[in-house]
């Protein structure tokens, strides 16, 4: 006899989110790990020099692949050129889109700004819903019912998961937000996080990417050539792959309802490469902590607190062993998930226990 699937409400207007509330789970205090005021200062100092010339190395790469790229169109050499453009675009672009976001990888404001409107739009991500969905994700992270930005609901969509390898799923919904919010049309989700005052701005922004975009396919159709589109548009496509991949592994599998980030957030290792590629959001259990923390200092937060976090995963392969299991086991137990295991010097779990 087959087992009947009960499945939970994760849309922010359902029963769940009601529930949220009503159990203290919704604009909540969260777990905060010890740490001396005056070294969570020195760790919060925000500073220029680093993002500068991070954000300088990364489009001089930009543009020496993009180079590379156009000089060796409709040749083989323009494969490997495009897939490094391609995940310089589309994948790093996704981090210095969070991170400027929450306004801490530039000392200077204007800086943050210009860099979260340019990597929002390289990313096909609308700076102005993304930026309320953000803060209402670190406020209400994996609430069901609060969190817009939770990545593998149970029983998970493991279909749609893969399908967004190659941002199949999500940059066609985004263009279809984009598309509506050129009406003037706002979803009921997102009447509940985003501002009477903001909504203007996301109209505006939504006519600019149109026409953006609407210029770009009459320059391919007129010049008979996809090579416009190869380096605004489809690097989401075939070069945003890396940045799924880190994604999902910041939350998927692990604990929701539980006002804890060490239970329901990885901290993994990460090469150089890959560090510079992700801004440092592998140390993804310090940012949720503490979010005004800049990029560069999460690994020094880290090495203060690490004696009160689970055990950091050592690799992307050692966090998938975990991840690629435990959702499949999720197909048929929705009610499963990873349960981390803290140190035996780490302080006590939130008496709240997961959904």
């Amino acid at each position: 006899m087959a087992v009947e699937i009960t499945k939970r409400d994760y849309s922010l207007i359902g029963r769940e989110a009601k529930l949220a509330e009503e159990r203290g789970l919704a604009n909540a205090e969260w777990y905060a790990c010890k740490l001396s005021r005056a070294r969570m200062r020195e760790l919060m100092q925000r500073r220029d020099g680093p993002a500068i010339r991070d954000t300088v190395i990364w489009f001089a790469a930009i543009i020496i692949s993009g180079t590379l790229g156009f000089l060796t169109w409709h040749t083989w050499w323009a494969v490997p050129c495009f897939l490094v453009y391609g995940v310089l675009y589309g994948s790093a672009s996704g981090p210095r889109w969070h991170e400027s976001g929450h306004g801490t990888a530039f000392k200077t404001q204007w800086m943050n700004d210009a860099l979260y409107e340019i990597a929002s739009f390289m990313y096909i991500f609308e700076s102005v819903p993304w930026r309320w969905s953000h803060t209402r994700h670190h406020t209400d992270t994996i609430i069901v019912g609060r969190d817009p930005e939770i990545p593998a609901p149970r029983p998970p969509n493991l279909w749609a998961i893969t399908m967004d390898v190659f941002n199949l799923k999500r940059v066609p919904m985004e263009f279809a937000e984009i598309l509506r919010h050129c009406f003037g049309w706002l979803t009921p989700a997102e009447e509940t996080y985003i501002p009477d005052s903001e909504r203007h701005k996301v109209y505006r922004n939504a006519r600019i990417y149109v026409l953006i975009y609407a210029a770009l396919i009459t320059l391919c159709i007129t010049k008979h050539t996809i090579l416009p589109l190869m380096y605004v548009g489809l690097p989401a496509f075939y070069g945003g792959w890396l940045m799924h991949i880190f994604s999902v592994t910041q939350h998927a599998g692990l604990a929701e309802d539980i006002l804890d980030h060490r239970l329901n957030t990885r901290t993994i290792y990460m090469n150089p490469i890959f560090r510079f590629i992700y801004w440092e959001m592998n140390y993804h259990i310090e940012h949720h902590m503490f979010p005004m923390v800049p990029y560069h200092a999460l690994g020094k937060l880290h090495q203060e607190i690490k004696g009160d976090m689970p055990k950091p995963y050592n690799s992307l392969w050692e966090a998938y062993r975990e991840i690629v299991p435990t959702l499949i086991r999720e197909l048929k137990e929705p009610t499963y998930f990873v349960k981390r295991e803290l140190p035996s010097t780490a302080r006590p779990v939130s008496a709240l226990e997961p959904a």
